[in-house]
């Protein structure tokens, strides 16, 4: 490890001290080294609370022994979410059959719209969702979603009190682990785990990736406050998982506020073009590259890895990069787009597929229909949008013709899934919207309101993978139109 800065000393103290801290940690400012340090200089007994399983693993061969590494979902699955493994491979179904099964049969009549047994049924599982998520230790009316065309106080608490009962039923049917109607999720075991008040038997506790952290998550770490040290560690500017009910916990933690903002990935041109972002995002640091770092925002020809916004950018990229003949890995490979991709080519030549996840649609059509309309069938709409598009022959061979990323020319990852990594180049996909184009001599942050800041932080994360080389590619306009309004 290199010498340590003046803040990663600081935050060193502050934790010999036996203080709570709240360290907001910029793009490769080093953040695994500073808690590294922090573990290392002490005999006491801590874990660490990682994002995803790979951030684990990786930290686990950093950390002294000392130190276990594990997820949320990992530490709560071995206290309880195992008793429920059998559920939790489950096949998808529509809403509207889990609804049926839970006994919404008929519409309901509120005012002048009839809420038919689809509508009813979709809600009663985002309530569920939404209670998940929460810090809450009952089902409530707040958890229920606010349906459009309900305006009124009146008419909100009666569609509540048609939802709420049902919802409570299906959190019932939940509870049982050998079998049951609604399909049980990873996120439902947390939440189980959570209402038992689970203590974490450890001198001090470090939870990372802390801006993405759900309601449900942090009032466990929270309550660990009393008889452990707790370390929170993150960059706000970085929380881009607020669709999946996460929320940037770190700003309102009680505890010693700190930064780190020295970048040791990049030189100063990649901080500036990390800050312009930053500005978007209104966060709360700024960051200095290292100067003995070479760094340059310039175009690449054969970028190491292109970097998207979507899953079907991501895999129009891998087309067309592989139409070039180039050597290209995706990120989390393609096993999972294949066999999806396989089930679409049964559905769309009129036979049934084995798909765990498909299994009880009838026809591409059933699916169509599924991913656009119901809540639930959200997450396939990017993969319903790329069939349409392509057709499954053309995904299977492109996904048949991924690299390892050890072999590849060039990796392509979504933004999302980038995240923790880094490549010495890197070009932006072009698939980030782009803002409208303003005149000459107008205030770029002014003129900026339609990169919403969940993009500005998604453009943040995108350019800061870099280490000495970014082509700002789907960027490049937003860069010259900001820096010309700026002169």
């Amino acid at each position: 490890m290199h010498t340590p800065t003046h803040e990663q000393v600081h935050a060193a103290d502050t934790f010999r001290a036996g203080r709570h801290l709240a360290l907001q940690a910029g793009a490769g400012t080093g953040k695994t080294s500073t808690l590294c340090l922090l573990a290392s200089n002490t005999k006491r007994r801590g874990r660490y609370m990682a994002f995803n399983k790979d951030i684990a693993q990786d930290a686990a061969a950093r950390f002294p022994s000392t130190v276990q590494c594990r997820t949320a979902h990992a530490t709560a699955f071995a206290a309880l979410g195992h008793r429920y493994a059998d559920r939790l491979n489950s096949p998808r179904q529509p809403a509207w059959k889990t609804g049926q099964s839970l006994g919404i049969l008929r519409p309901v009549r509120i005012a002048d719209h009839e809420i038919s047994p689809r509508i009813l049924s979709h809600n009663v599982l985002r309530t569920v969702t939404r209670f998940c998520h929460s810090a809450d230790g009952a089902l409530a009316r707040h958890h229920v979603p606010r349906l459009r065309g309900l305006n009124t106080p009146a008419e909100h608490r009666q569609f509540t009190e048609v939802v709420l009962p049902f919802a409570a039923k299906a959190w019932a049917d939940l509870q049982r682990p050998d079998h049951g109607v609604v399909r049980f999720e990873h996120d439902h075991y947390l939440k189980m785990w959570a209402l038992t008040g689970p203590k974490i038997e450890v001198d001090f506790l470090f939870l990372d990736e802390a801006q993405d952290t759900n309601p449900v998550l942090e009032q466990v770490f929270t309550a660990q406050r009393d008889h452990a040290q707790l370390v929170m560690v993150g960059d706000s500017a970085q929380a881009i998982y607020g669709w999946r009910g996460a929320t940037d916990v770190m700003t309102g933690f009680e505890a010693e506020q700190l930064t780190l903002t020295r970048s040791f990935r990049f030189g100063p041109q990649i901080a500036d073009e990390a800050n312009r972002w930053l500005a978007l995002a209104d966060a709360p640091i700024r960051l200095t590259g290292t100067t003995s770092v070479p760094t340059e925002v310039s175009s690449i020809d054969h970028p190491d890895a292109v970097l998207c916004r979507t899953n079907i950018g991501a895999m129009t990229e891998v087309m067309r990069l592989l139409g070039e003949g180039h050597r290209v890995a995706l990120t989390r490979g393609g096993q999972q787009l294949a066999q999806l991709a396989s089930a679409a080519r049964d559905l769309k030549e009129g036979r049934r597929t084995h798909h765990p996840e498909l299994v009880l649609f009838a026809s591409w059509g059933d699916l169509q229909d599924y991913a656009a309309y119901d809540p639930a069938g959200h997450d396939l709409q990017p993969f319903v949008d790329l069939v349409d598009t392509h057709g499954p022959e053309a995904i299977l061979a492109a996904v048949s013709a991924l690299t390892e990323e050890a072999h590849a020319d060039v990796t392509v990852s979504t933004a999302h899934k980038a995240k923790g990594r880094e490549w010495p180049t890197v070009r932006v996909g072009n698939d980030f919207p782009q803002p409208q184009d303003t005149a000459p001599g107008t205030n770029a942050t002014a003129q900026a309101p339609d990169v919403s800041d969940t993009d500005a932080r998604l453009a943040y994360v995108a350019v800061t993978r870099a280490r000495h080389r970014l082509d700002l590619g789907g960027l490049a306009r937003n860069a010259t139109a900001q820096e010309d309004e700026s002169g």
